[in-house]
């Protein structure tokens, strides 16, 4: 069988929640019907190595060796890890229970890519996952080199390191090192996330599985808080966040509306490129008029820019109002909510759809 799991692009920074969520495949027992053997290959190598790695936490905490910084934040992340399975009734398994030192900065690198002049990902389809918009990469190498390859092809491609990722409950997934530097809240969020995951996943819905996942994460790291009589998060650093998003979408539509006119190939080519500076501009406009020039962005913006990059942007929380309304219905009682969750994802897609739209 084919074994999928979820991403979180590199960090930590203000984009991780934009990036987090990915869904390659990972293809480890059977490599039947494909024929990118190689690419399997490694996958499989890679996720081996991690799961030979792994230590229980608890023992990593015991031992006298490890640093009092990374003992104190994996009991954090235990307490966190506690609280997923009583209080928002998450699996209780041995993922995020169990720690591994990768000795890299990045568990795996993801590729995108599109056409010069579409938004449309190059996608990669699989028996269990279903589509999905880029390919996985264990050594950063391999990511480039395939990369380079694709370029070659006249495609806009962008590379991301990502830090961590779940395996939607085929392994224990561990804690990594990567992981590490994180703040304590940081941390528990992504177990409450990852763990969502793994208690409920619809092949080849992105939209749902994620916005589901994303109230999920909200609302236990709210409930997180008030269990340690903590105040709520401040709104600042999420509106920037979702202002930021959505100057984004609205440069993707615009480009979108560039593609699919009348203007030739070349016209289209200065376009994209005069649409990129457009957005470096309200970019700007907006840092310095409402964020108080707060750089956090810089630098994912000032970077070159192409079609690939805008990729992840809008998929992972279109749909957490309605679970946010779905939870209201059920009196926030969790076991009930994973029920009605279960009723939508078993829905078709379109009726699944509708019904969001519904709640909305």
């Amino acid at each position: 069988m084919d074994l999928f799991v979820v991403l979180k692009r590199s960090g930590p920074g203000p984009l991780d929640r934009v990036f987090r969520h990915l869904v390659p495949l990972l293809g480890i027992i059977a490599l039947s019907g494909c024929s990118s053997l190689g690419y399997y290959g490694q996958l499989a190598e890679g996720q081996w190595q991690l799961l030979r790695a792994r230590q229980p936490v608890d023992q990593v905490i015991a031992n006298p060796a490890t640093p009092a910084k990374l003992r104190e934040r994996l009991a954090h992340a235990e307490q966190a890890r506690l609280f997923a399975s009583q209080h928002l009734k998450l699996p209780d398994n041995r993922s995020y229970r169990l720690y591994t030192d990768l000795k890299r900065p990045y568990v795996v690198w993801n590729v995108f890519a599109t056409p010069e002049l579409s938004l449309q990902p190059v996608t990669h389809c699989f028996p269990i996952a279903g589509c999905v918009a880029y390919r996985g990469y264990y050594q950063q190498g391999a990511a480039r080199g395939a990369a380079a390859l694709l370029r070659e092809q006249g495609l806009d491609v962008y590379v991301s390191g990502v830090e961590a990722y779940s395996t939607l409950g085929w392994f224990d997934d561990p804690i990594l090192s990567s992981m590490a530097a994180w703040g304590d809240e940081r941390l528990a969020t992504l177990i409450f996330h990852e763990l969502a995951h793994q208690r409920f996943y619809v092949k080849d819905d992105t939209e749902f599985n994620e916005s589901y996942a994303n109230f999920v994460e909200q609302e236990g790291t709210r409930q997180w808080r008030v269990a340690r009589g903590l105040a709520p998060v401040g709104a600042d650093d999420s509106e920037q966040r979702e202002q930021f998003t959505r100057l984004i979408l609205a440069s993707r539509e615009r480009l979108q509306a560039i593609y699919a006119g009348p203007l030739d190939d070349a016209h289209k080519r200065m376009a994209k490129q005069a649409e990129f500076e457009r957005l470096r501009g309200e970019y700007k406009q907006v840092r310095d008029s409402q964020w108080n020039g707060d750089k956090r962005y810089d630098a994912w913006i000032y970077a070159p820019l192409n079609n690939a990059k805008l990729l992840p942007f809008g998929l992972y929380d279109q749909w957490v109002p309605a679970f946010a309304a779905l939870f209201r219905e059920v009196n926030g009682d969790w076991a009930r909510f994973y029920e009605r969750v279960e009723q939508l994802g078993r829905l078709p897609a379109d009726e699944r759809k509708a019904a969001l739209q519904r709640l909305m």
